[in-house]
């Protein structure tokens, strides 16, 4: 059985760019462009959350002293 998936738009929108032959130097600019578009984004959500939240520095300390991994017998 061959299941279906639409492209998303971001999907559709790059599409539209491999007709145009462009330098290997380019894709690596893209490809940068679109990886710091990303992580600004998540940055922007950290900074969302932090703040509604009320996280502190304390708090990433406490974070980072639990232990959370399942027990094994």
């Amino acid at each position: 059985m061959v299941h279906s998936q639409k492209l998303t738009n971001l999907q559709l929108e790059l599409i539209k760019l491999f007709s145009y032959k462009i330098a290997e130097n380019q894709v690596l600019e893209i490809k940068q462009l679109l990886s710091n578009y990303f992580a600004d984004k998540a940055t922007e959500e950290m900074d969302r959350l932090w703040e509604e939240n009320n996280w502190t520095e304390e708090t990433m300390k406490e974070w980072s002293n639990e232990h959370l991994r399942t027990p094994y017998k």
